[in-house]
């Protein structure tokens, strides 16, 4: 039965799980590789089982050592949060706030708004996680968080700020060369831009005159920032918010017959309402995203 396990051990063990490999864990610590792998042949020793499988193809974590992995990342996000707010205590009115948010929204749309509430709280450094799948707030994985369906969870502060419309748009320039559909039949002629292998519950969803398979797309990435960029550069058709569409002077396309609303919530676990930069990042967002989702 091994003791007490020692945390910098079980740190290296997280990274080397969410990494893949000794040498690019050891870049996540900052540690040289041997010393890495030196931690992990020393948790074998006490576990008495090897964590990892070795072979030309890589490393491959063993049963246990993916039975540690949840528990590590709790382990890790509360380290996190902890340093989070403990630099808040130490330094007055700054501290760190970190911000979860899609790849789209933290590309596009929060860099300005940051920039304002930087300049007007100087002492409050900002983390933005950016990802398409919902950060657990519960163990803090993030402080903040802004989110395109209304949260589940009881243990968050919630606050819907608004609704952003998704349409169909393209360059003027690639409806000048391939012109402009009117109907789904000739939609699917175009150059579509879409999903490649992670097609999203919500796009399934949508009420059209046939499935959305991957086949549908002339190109093809799970990137949603990467299908925005597709589209500014006049690849083919894609969809956006309208707010974006407008801003990068895209065209339309059957707006009439085509548009869905996602509702944008900003949240946070109830027990930081009582700490004053998390009340003023999260009243900051609220107003300024608020702002934006009416300015369709």
């Amino acid at each position: 039965m091994p003791g007490k396990l020692d945390w910098d051990l079980l740190q290296s063990l997280h990274a080397v799980l969410e990494a893949g490999s000794f040498s690019a864990a050891a870049r996540i610590r900052r540690l040289t590789q041997p010393t890495l792998g030196r931690h992990i042949d020393q948790l074998e020793r006490q576990l008495g089982a090897p964590l990892f499988l070795r072979s030309p193809r890589g490393l491959k974590p063993t049963d246990l050592a993916l039975s540690f992995r949840p528990h590590l990342a709790d382990m890790s996000a509360a380290a996190e949060a902890a340093g989070r707010d403990a630099s808040g205590v130490a330094s007055g009115e700054g501290g760190i706030v970190r911000v979860a948010a899609s790849e789209v929204i933290g590309v596009e749309v929060l860099p300005q708004l940051l920039s304002r509430f930087r300049q007007k709280n100087p002492g409050v450094d900002v983390e933005l996680a950016l990802s398409n799948k919902i950060e657990d707030l519960t163990r803090r994985d993030a402080d903040i968080a802004v989110r395109m369906q209304r949260p589940t969870q009881n243990s968050l502060v919630a606050k819907k700020v608004g609704e952003l419309t998704i349409a169909f748009y393209a360059t003027a320039e690639y409806l000048e060369r391939k012109g402009t559909p009117s109907n789904f039949d000739e939609l699917t002629e175009h150059n579509l831009i879409g999903y490649d292998r992670d097609i999203p519950d919500l796009v399934n969803n949508l009420a059209l005159d046939r499935p959305i398979t991957r086949d549908l797309f002339a190109l093809r990435t799970d990137s949603d920032v990467a299908q925005f960029a597709a589209l500014r550069a006049g690849f083919g058709i894609g969809a956006c918010q309208i707010q974006l569409g407008k801003r990068f002077g895209l065209t339309p396309v059957m707006h009439d017959k085509f548009s869905f609303k996602l509702d944008m919530w900003i949240c946070m676990h109830e027990t930081l309402r009582g700490s004053p930069r998390m009340r003023l990042m999260f009243d900051h967002l609220a107003q300024e995203l608020g702002a934006y989702s009416a300015a369709a």
